[in-house]
């Protein structure tokens, strides 16, 4: 005689048959419930296939935005001023709209351009985190970079441009093509964490209090809290301990 089982118990069951997925053993999808609170992700060696994709809240259909990120870096590798270092790459199938570099001894914003960027002679990142957030305008073309919440000063860039929609956000690589062809060269090596995105330009004193107390608008773009992700290759996801 078969057991008999309860109703909640069978629907208990039912809810850890249909929770458990089989992945590919180079990939793990995460974050569905709870994010990366309290959560860093870990480079730790340069690669060709070890990146992160993030999943938007919303379209990358921006007019503007803000856009912090706590890093830390292997001084070893990502520090030297010769090596072009990928922070933040967000691209189309047809063009790399959104990307954040470290490079030539600047931290450099390029949207959907290959040659014309906007570099910052800001302090560097280096083996202590560092908050770094980059602001940018369409109607005025203003932007600036902001260091442990220290503003740059002001530049004019890509005035009335607009970053398109239909990408893919990734961390720990520069995609040449759409999410592929990556250059072991230009991979992050270090520790990101914190990274939000608002569709518009939030005050110095909202990016402070952000910063400092995680208080403040709430990311409507990218929320770290709550981010949806696929981690790919070489890439440890660690718990934030010490803070």
């Amino acid at each position: 005689m078969a057991p008999v089982i309860s109703i909640t118990y069978r629907a208990i069951l039912q809810e850890i048959v249909s929770s458990v997925s089989i992945l590919d053993p180079e990939t793990s999808i995460c974050g569905q419930n709870g994010g990366l609170t309290d959560k860093g992700l870990l480079f730790p060696k340069p690669s060709a296939n070890s990146y992160v994709k993030l999943t938007p809240l919303k379209p990358l259909n921006l007019e503007a935005f803000t856009l912090c990120m706590r890093l830390s870096v292997d001084p070893n590798v990502v520090s030297k001023e010769a090596r072009e270092t990928i922070l933040f790459a967000y691209r189309t199938p047809d063009h790399d709209e959104l990307n954040v570099w470290q490079e030539k001894g600047n931290i450099s914003l390029y949207l959907r351009s290959s040659s014309e960027g906007a570099f910052y002679a800001v302090p560097l990142l280096s083996i202590f985190r560092t908050d770094l957030c980059v602001t940018w305008e369409s109607s005025t073309g203003l932007t600036a970079v902001w260091v442990d919440g220290r503003r740059s000063t002001l530049q004019v860039y890509r005035k009335n441009h607009k970053v398109q929609s239909g990408g893919a956000v990734i961390l720990g690589q520069d995609p040449d093509s759409f999410v592929g062809k990556f250059d072991e060269n230009q991979s992050f090596v270090g520790e990101i964490s914190g990274v939000n995105m608002w569709d518009y330009v939030l005050t110095g004193c909202q990016i402070k209090q952000f910063i400092e107390l995680g208080l403040g608008p709430e990311p409507k773009v990218l929320k770290w809290k709550t981010m949806q992700y696929e981690v790919h290759g070489n890439v440890l996801v660690v718990e934030e301990k010490y803070k």
